[in-house]
């Protein structure tokens, strides 16, 4: 259904946007979107959204596509003496993964600062491996003073980020974000599908980027309140389970290549979910079933406003929370595909009620 635009893709994916920082991915996306919407609109948070009004039927019914931008981070939590610095998580943030990693501060006054997470060496950590703890984690600026580190524009507060840039490889995409601003590409592209195709859906569509989903689904309760839709479909990472070390029997089987995901939980709702399927399989995009989470924003909206029905189209991902998550193209060409066709058999009079009583 049209080729996904490789270069918004790098640009967007290569952006910072940490929780409460989301300001340069979410002016990327929101340049590109509105070239294929009616009208933007933001507020003051950051959470960023364009409208496709019907021209059949304005304003009488509401179905919202939503993703995230917010990527996870730490945040400068002590300067020594010495001028290295101490962290705190925000979102899930690895610890495992920091020590020797690259990292850039980002400041009030001085921009971007280049860092690293230091790491004792090997060889003095006498016998058995130093466990890895948050307060065992520091960055280096490669300053040896707290003078020299606020002379540098560092202080506490300041957000840090990983450093690790987008890129493909073989059949993968690949970077530290891909959770959830791949999502972004994707519903970016369903815009550009839905116009460039003439199609006038019976509704208004809301294409809608969120931010702080890692610290607590916070953009989408608050965009749900606003936009008050009827119906609302979330596109969100999930976890391919090929990988060593994972429970397949717990965390179900899906693979990089295979298709979107659709995830059946409490919160996805199953009269949605049904038509989402329906759309696949007659539109001939694989896909496979998952059990899904309740950790994404597909929780912001369905409780919202007296119960939204919600349902969740999922990107299996590698090595999620770390600098080399990777995304299968096919998967995210499928993501987007099942969107769009899900997209066309939604109408007005879907009120997916259970019974009639």
């Amino acid at each position: 259904m049209g080729k996904i635009d490789k270069k918004f893709m790098r640009e967007y994916l290569s952006a910072y946007a940490p929780v409460s920082m989301e300001a340069e991915g979410q002016r990327i996306w929101a340049a590109y979107v509105s070239q294929h919407v009616d009208e933007m609109h933001s507020d003051t948070y950051g959470n960023v959204w364009g409208v496709i009004r019907s021209k059949s039927n304005p304003g009488a019914y509401r179905v919202a596509i939503e993703a995230h931008c917010d990527e996870i981070a730490w945040i400068t939590s002590h300067i020594s003496d010495d001028g290295k610095i101490s962290v705190n998580r925000i979102g899930g943030s690895d610890i495992q993964i920091a020590p020797s990693k690259r990292v850039v501060v980002h400041t009030r006054k001085n921009g971007l600062v280049q860092g690293a997470f230091g790491w004792t060496a090997v060889h003095l950590r006498k016998g058995t491996d130093k466990n890895i703890e948050l307060k065992s984690l520091f960055v280096d600026l490669g300053l040896d003073s707290r003078d020299s580190v606020a002379e540098a524009g560092v202080e506490v507060g300041n957000i840090i980020t990983f450093n690790d840039p987008f890129e493909t490889m073989g059949d993968y995409y690949v970077g530290r974000s891909l959770d959830n601003k791949m999502g972004g590409v994707i519903i970016a592209h369903v815009a550009k599908m839905i116009k460039e195709s003439g199609i006038d859906l019976p509704y208004d569509l809301y294409v809608v980027n969120c931010v702080q989903e890692e610290v607590g689904l916070h953009g989408a309760k608050m965009v749900a309140q606003v936009i008050k839709p009827d119906v609302a479909i979330v596109t969100d990472v999930c976890h391919n389970t090929n990988t060593p070390g994972v429970d397949k029997k717990i965390d179900s089987d899906i693979k990089g290549g295979k298709g979107a995901v659709i995830a059946h939980m409490p919160q996805n709702h199953r009269v949605l979910v049904e038509l989402i399927r329906s759309a696949a399989e007659d539109n001939s995009v694989p896909f496979q079933l998952d059990v899904g989470s309740f950790g994404n924003d597909t929780m912001g909206f369905f409780l919202a406003n007296g119960g939204t029905p919600t349902a969740i189209i999922s990107l299996p991902l590698k090595y999620m929370h770390t600098t080399v998550e990777m995304a299968h193209k096919k998967d995210v060409t499928a993501v987007a595909d099942l969107f769009f066709h899900t997209l066309q058999r939604i109408n007005a009079d879907h009120r997916f009620k259970y019974h009639d009583f």
